[in-house]
């Protein structure tokens, strides 16, 4: 595709387009004084909405340069201890977790045009836990932590699905089988920031910061 092929295909594209999208208004005025609240009504209107994946979030970390890097995880779960989610410790997110144990998470809703923005330090759970949460989720999941390698280089597509299909054979032999690197990892928020779009394009941007002594947030709209 032609560079300007590209441009006019964008041009053609809409945000939020009538009958796709519904801007429910927000009044930051009756927003909980924490963030968890309202993030959990906004991700169940979410998925009453019909959002495609709405547990799909992306993840960004930095490495040991400082260099930038992001991709989509899933949303494991959210409550007083953070928002949580889970790799390989041995991935390239795990090693840049590792040495930078900092990051941000964006969730972006566009059937109601929502994001929400979440940074933090991360923190690693147990590995009894980490295993637990691995055998909560499907079959399939666990033949993947099983597969294992994350992030290294693969010498062929033949090697992966040899790899697949024993990792698959030992998941429904042994629900409970154990991958050592499969890590669940919490980021406890310091900063929440919810925005809604608005068909006149004054967005609504709360953000929420972590007082720093106590429990406490402080609420402030921004610019959009």
């Amino acid at each position: 595709m032609a560079a300007t092929d590209l441009h006019e295909l964008l041009r053609s594209l809409r945000v939020w387009a009538p009958g796709v999208t519904e801007l429910p208004p927000f009044d930051p005025a009756t927003a909980p004084a924490s963030p968890l609240p309202l993030f959990t009504t906004w991700f169940a209107e979410a998925v009453a909405a019909g959002q495609d994946e709405p547990h799909t979030m992306s993840l960004a970390t930095t490495d040991e340069n400082g260099h930038p890097d992001v991709r989509i995880v899933m949303l494991h779960g959210a409550d007083a201890d953070g928002w949580a989610f889970a790799t390989h410790a041995t991935s390239r997110k795990g090693h840049e977790l590792a040495a930078h144990p900092y990051a941000a998470l964006a969730f972006y809703w566009p059937v109601l045009g929502r994001q929400v923005r979440v940074r933090g330090p991360v923190t690693s759970a147990p590995s009894e836990e980490s295993q637990a949460d691995l055998h909560a989720r499907s079959t399939g999941a666990l033949a993947a932590a099983l597969t294992g390698r994350q992030s290294e280089v693969l010498g062929s597509v033949e090697e992966l699905r040899q790899a697949s299909e024993a990792a698959w054979e030992r998941a429904r032999r042994n629900p409970t089988a154990l991958s050592p690197t499969w890590t669940l990892y919490r980021l406890r928020p310091e900063e929440v920031e919810f925005f809604q779009g608005d068909p006149d394009r004054r967005h609504v941007r709360l953000l929420y910061r972590r007082a720093h002594e106590g429990e406490g947030w402080s609420r402030e709209l921004l610019w959009p």
